[in-house]
């Protein structure tokens, strides 16, 4: 099975341009340890607020986002759901410490689940299942409550500072998930075809090379990867997409049925628009906890046309 390598540890770790990092995940992992899940939500929540006032090119992204994959709904509605963005933001940071070092019992206590038995049937039937995920602001704990039954692959792009690296591959893995380069199709081929699970995320622009141009809300051809019709036509995997939103301190993992057989064969086009729409189905349900403040829409069909445009 191939697999993402940990990052070693060195003494290279320790210099102090890193400080800053260990003191940052320091201090978070000591906050949600020693502090109510209640307390730990409104820092949270308040740090999000305090970036929509000195975030205002984030703000721009995320009511253009939002102008663009909702143009009937109301502009109050879009603002309202701005804020909530931020604020779910600014919680993230510390749901992605509770992920990387609350004990099972705590993560158990805030998750409810439904449909995760179909899973396990799949499991049983020794089919490989590709987890579709979408960027919610929860997504690391989401993961780590897929762990307490059914521990799987994810998709891994190394970070730029080797200290934070060594802290997220660590913070990812040490609950029973693996990691697996972005970059390694073949080896995600080989999770899948040995009846693994794999968690995928098709919801962002990656840009131009091995795209389509597809419908993704109100946006006739958004930018969106193909890597989906290359995973399921080649390994003919089971497709579940699920889940993880909050209602204030309780989180619910949804876990939908197969549809794998939604998707055309040999159709990259026909799979990336098929696989657009369960993911909208699934940012539908609950829109403000979704990553608007990421440039969803930045990449145009025509290669002509200026990057970023739709964001000006």
């Amino acid at each position: 099975m191939s697999k993402y390598p940990a990052p070693k540890f060195s003494s290279a770790l320790l210099h102090p341009k890193y400080w800053g990092v260990w003191f940052g995940f320091g201090f978070l992992f000591a906050i949600v340890t020693l502090l109510p899940y209640k307390v730990t939500y409104k820092l949270g929540r308040s740090l999000g607020l305090l970036g929509l006032k000195l975030g205002k090119s984030r703000t721009h992204v995320a009511r253009r986002n939002l102008e663009l994959a909702f143009p009937e709904m109301e502009s109050s509605e879009r603002e309202a759901i701005i804020v909530e963005n931020f604020k779910n933001s600014g919680l993230a940071i510390f749901e992605t410490a509770m992920a990387w070092v609350w004990p099972d019992w705590r993560v158990e206590k805030h998750f409810s689940y439904e449909n995760k038995q179909h899973i396990l049937d799949l499991a049983e039937e020794g089919r490989g299942v590709l987890v579709v995920c979408v960027h919610a602001l929860n997504l690391e704990l989401t993961a780590r409550a897929f762990t307490s039954f059914a521990p799987g692959y994810g998709v891994y792009r190394p970070h730029n500072n080797p200290a934070y690296d060594f802290i997220q591959h660590w913070g990812r893995t040490n609950n029973g998930n693996q990691m697996i380069d972005r970059k390694d199709v073949k080896g995600m081929l080989r999770v899948l075809r040995k009846g693994e699970r794999l968690w995928y995320m098709p919801d962002h622009d990656y840009n131009r090379n091995k795209s389509v141009f597809v419908p993704f809300f109100a946006v006739p051809d958004a930018c969106t990867t193909i890597g989906s019709d290359i995973l399921i036509s080649a390994s003919k995997c089971a497709v579940v997409t699920a889940s993880g939103f909050r209602t204030y301190n309780n989180y619910h993992l949804q876990i939908d049925n197969d549809i794998s057989d939604q998707f055309p064969k040999k159709d990259p086009v026909g799979v990336a628009t098929v696989m657009n729409k369960a993911v909208e189905r699934v940012i539908l349900r609950c829109i403000p906890q979704w990553m608007w403040l990421h440039k969803r829409f930045k990449t145009m069909e025509d290669p002509n046309v200026k990057k970023g445009i739709r964001y000006d």
